[in-house]
This record gives C-alpha cells, structure tokens and sequence, in this order.
C-alpha cells in the first residue's frame, strides 16, 4: 500500500528491551468527504477532515531516512498494514499501523529519498 501525507512531527527512535531499534512518526493524510456531493463545476475537494496515520520503521535505510526527515514536509510511504496487540494497565490493546518498507520526500525541505 502507499500513503501519501504531511509529517506531523520529528521521527523518535526507541530502542526496544530486545534490543532491536525501529522509529515511528505520524503521517497527517487528508480525506476526501464522499458524502458530500460537490455543485456544477465544482468537482471533489477536501473538506478539511484528516486521518492520522502510526508508520514504524524497522529496517536501517527507512530509519536513517525518517529521521532525516522535517516536520510539514509531505513525504509518501509504501508499506504494510499491521494490527499490533499490546498490553496496558486497562488490559489488551489494539492499534494500526503502517509497516514502511520505503519512504520518499515528495515535497518541502528534508532528506533524500529511499
């Protein structure tokens, strides 16, 4: 799958108990509003409505890549889905994510391409 959205803010590098690294950021994705029909002339637009998008970087090139990355800059990535499961105080936990095996900047300043 490719997404294609504006970075929310810096990339964080964690370093899990395994020992394996991986870096996260958030993609700001804007949604098209399919229940409102737009007027003569006026075509498909955004209607201000955004989906925020949980990427994880696990190999060493998407890492280095996100973290050279900007903030606001628009950056596409291509991925896979995942449903991670978690434990928390108040019991198991689910959440989606985006499992990048590519990242390119596709506008605003920032890093190279992968």
């Amino acid at each position: 799958m490719r997404l294609c959205g504006r970075l929310s803010a810096a990339a964080e590098e964690r370093v899990l108990p395994s020992g394996d690294t991986l870096v996260t950021l958030r993609v700001v994705v804007p949604r098209l509003d399919s229940t409102r029909r737009a007027g003569p002339g006026e075509g498909e637009r955004p209607q201000g409505r955004v989906d925020t998008i949980d990427v994880v970087c696990w190999g060493a090139r998407t890492r280095r890549t996100a973290l050279r990355l900007d903030p606001g800059v628009t950056i596409e990535v291509e991925g896979s889905l995942r449903r991670r499961f978690f434990a928390t105080p108040k019991g198991r936990q689910s959440r989606y994510e985006v499992e990048a095996k590519a990242l390119r900047r596709v506008h605003g300043s920032g890093a190279a391409d992968t």
